[in-house]
């Protein structure tokens, strides 16, 4: 007979297998069937969609005024500068969100990403591959590094820029490749517990343990809204409600409504004491209230309106069998 439970097995089994600077294994275990995909799936999506990384939106090249231009002296195009440029990933320093950084190159030289690093900037790829120049070549560039999360399209950040600058593609993630597997373990002689291992690979602006506990907290930040309880209400429940209210305005005294003291007079001399009375009238015989001239009768339908009323409006059986019981019991 298979055992009877009243609560999922908790996993207790946490360990990170460190492969180098850049890759890990975060692995727990043991989950009940079907629990481990549940919650590797979108820890998966929240460490390539949510991971904060930095990426350069923009440059200005002194002599090129577009994608499509050249520099002289440069064996490169401005378009392949910049495919080389996104290949370079940069940190800036002292958790700065954004920067603009200017860079001065006189050839003959090969830039590398090792060459943009500064006192503002770090470059956790000096390898890359950026430009290179003849011995006649003058290089002067401003870049606008920014920290985000996700990828940004250049036609989304064109409008942000200053004139000059040239929109680049701007892809943040930190996060190179996160994928997980799910394995079977043994617990109490029953094979059917599973083991999930997420494989995590990042570019180096952030430590595979870091781009997790991120998504931990960007997933745990998602679901908060669903920790405070949830009051549900039939439409009976809520129409009842609403009724509720409006009796409550209808039964307030007439001086809620803020008439001048003409107005006011006016309707109290004629016994009138709640807002309902008025409503309850018709057109006519709010009119015809005794010294109520034309002014003081559009004040009291001004006032009414912005209470939510009009006069001769019509309302529920139950609505008015309520309120005139409140009149009559004055």
């Amino acid at each position: 007979m298979k055992k009877i439970k009243t609560a999922p097995l908790l996993p207790e089994e946490f360990v990170v297998e460190q492969i180098s600077d850049t890759e890990a294994n975060v692995i727990a275990y043991p989950f009940e069937t079907g629990y481990a995909v549940s919650l590797a799936h979108p820890l998966r999506r929240f460490l390539l969609s949510s991971s904060v990384g930095y990426a350069p939106i923009a440059i200005k090249i002194e002599g090129a005024k577009h994608e499509f231009d050249s520099v002289r002296g440069m064996l490169e195009d401005i378009s392949d500068f910049i495919i080389n440029l996104k290949s370079i990933r940069f940190k800036l320093k002292n958790d700065a969100k954004e920067a603009t950084i200017d860079y001065s190159f006189v050839g003959p030289c090969e830039i590398k990403g090792s060459d943009l690093i500064n006192d503002d900037v770090d470059v956790v790829t000096p390898d890359a591959f950026l430009a290179t120049l003849n011995e006649d070549a003058t290089l002067n560039f401003s870049l606008k590094i920014f920290q985000g999360i996700g990828y940004v399209p250049s036609e989304d950040i064109r409008d942000e820029i200053e004139e000059g600058y040239i929109a680049l593609d701007a892809f943040f993630t930190p996060v190179r490749k996160a994928t997980y597997a799910i394995q079977n373990v043994l617990v109490e002689d029953n094979p059917n517990f599973e083991k999930v291992v997420l494989n995590i690979v990042t570019d180096g602006q952030i430590s595979p343990l870091d781009a997790f506990r991120n998504a931990l907290n960007v997933m745990h930040a998602q679901m908060a809204v669903f920790s405070s309880e949830i009051s549900i209400q039939s439409p009976a429940t809520i129409e009842r409600a609403e009724a509720s209210e409006e009796i409550g305005k209808l039964t307030a005294p007439i001086e809620e409504l803020g008439l001048s003291a003409r107005s006011f007079n006016c309707l109290d001399r004629a016994d009138l004491k709640y807002i309902g009375e008025i409503v309850l009238m018709s057109q006519n015989d709010l009119k015809n209230v005794k010294n109520l001239g034309k002014k003081s009768y559009d004040e009291i339908v001004e006032k009414l309106e912005e209470a939510g009323f009009q006069v001769g409006q019509e309302m529920s059986d139950e609505t008015i069998s309520v309120l005139k019981k409140k009149i009559e019991s004055e």
